[in-house]
């Protein structure tokens, strides 16, 4: 193989003026034919989003290589996207987007800041408890190995928080939890992960803050709120209980709002600097807003409601 050229700087949340200066890289030669992306979610979605684009111009998809360097997950999935200049992200989805190879290797998270490292691992997170509840999710294997990475998760992360990035062990076991938290769940993902999730794309590039940031505010407040949605979502939320270092109790909704506490403690103990959306400079006006692109449109009813109240306690 021959090294074709760089494209370095792909900034947060892959805004399109870095997609277009990549683009314009890969195209200004007609031998490139595969595309290593080194990095977390941003690069390796700007690098899918090239693939797409090459295929476009040229007819075939790039091969894309890539090198994990935090916990978000991006190279576990077939779709990546871009952010306009008006903060909104917009989304693509094709089998052939999904990377060709993937290679977790610790020595290269050795230089990803510790408060990066530990709030993807919360992205991660988001990812293997949102499987749990997921209407599409199967017994296995999303839910089993979602299981195995809110174990591995749980005990890795504070570990992380005093070790990073001394500890191997740990961090591949990391690794290899945010791969199963969404490594192999396939084409039947109906309408998107869901509401931690849905809720960080409402908060993320509009307003400049990082996806792991997105999901350690909202996930173990989003727990809590489908733990009230129906007896069959507190049961399976509760099934994270022991894993989280609980001991069930047999009352399901009791135990699922305890695993909603528990994230929260967790993301408490991991000592970031979370912060509320006032202090990153939101304005409690946009909450309509938020509320909205969350529910993609919704504008009234019980579940508007309740989430309003959700993102009134993130300022």
């Amino acid at each position: 193989g021959h090294h074709a050229g760089t494209v370095s700087g792909i900034r947060q949340h892959g805004p399109i003026a870095d997609v277009e200066r990549a683009l314009e890289t890969v195209l200004s030669r007609d031998d490139v034919d595969t595309v290593l992306s080194l990095g977390g979610g941003s690069s390796i979605d700007t690098a899918k989003v090239i693939s797409l684009r090459t295929k476009e111009k040229r007819g075939t998809f790039l091969t894309h290589l890539t090198i994990p360097t935090t916990l978000s997950a991006a190279e576990c999935t077939a779709g990546g996207g871009y952010t306009q200049p008006d903060g909104l992200k917009v989304g693509f989805r094709a089998p052939e987007m999904g990377v060709s190879a993937i290679f977790y290797d610790a020595q290269y998270a050795h230089y990803t800041p510790k408060h990066l490292w530990l709030s993807t691992g919360m992205r991660a997170m988001d990812h293997a408890v949102e499987s749990i509840y997921h209407p599409c999710s199967t017994e296995v294997p999303w839910k089993a190995l979602s299981l195995w990475a809110v174990s591995e998760l749980f005990e890795c992360l504070p570990k992380a928080r005093d070790t990073h990035p001394l500890d191997q062990a740990v961090t591949t076991r990391l690794m290899l939890a945010a791969y199963a938290s969404s490594g192999l769940k396939g084409e039947n993902l109906k309408g998107g992960m869901g509401l931690s999730h849905s809720l960080g794309h409402a908060l993320g590039s509009p307003y400049g803050i990082p996806h792991g940031i997105t999901s350690c505010m909202t996930l173990g407040k989003v727990v809590r709120l489908k733990a009230c949605e129906s007896p069959e979502t507190a049961r399976q939320i509760s099934r994270l209980l022991p894993l989280a270092g609980g001991h069930p109790t047999g009352d399901d909704l009791r135990d699922a709002l305890e695993v909603g506490d528990r994230i929260i403690a967790l993301v408490d103990s991991l000592e970031l600097d979370v912060g509320s959306l006032s202090a990153r400079g939101v304005s409690k006006e946009e909450i309509p807003i938020i509320v909205r692109r969350a529910l993609a449109g919704v504008v009234e009813g019980p579940l508007y409601d309740q989430l309003v109240k959700l993102v009134q306690t993130l300022f």
